[in-house]
């Protein structure tokens, strides 16, 4: 099943499991990322988790770890 973006923001994050990137120095400027379920992810910057969360679905968010491989962002 893929979700719609607003099934996505529909999603209650209170008992969200989030995760640092393993690969940020010191784990002091990074994002989280929390599983939302059949490849779709929020993600929340770690030092402001008050702002609200994005949202992605499955194919962007495969889209976006596709060009961070590529270098694409750097």
């Amino acid at each position: 099943m893929r979700a719609s973006k607003a099934e996505l923001y529909a999603v209650d994050l209170t008992e969200a499991r989030w995760v640092k990137s393993s690969s940020s120095p010191y784990k002091l400027d990074c994002v989280e990322v929390a599983d939302l379920g059949g490849g779709a992810v929020a993600v929340r910057d770690s030092n402001n988790t008050d702002l609200p969360p994005l949202r992605f679905t499955a194919k962007e968010w495969a889209a976006f770890r596709d060009g961070v491989r590529k270098g694409e962002f750097g």
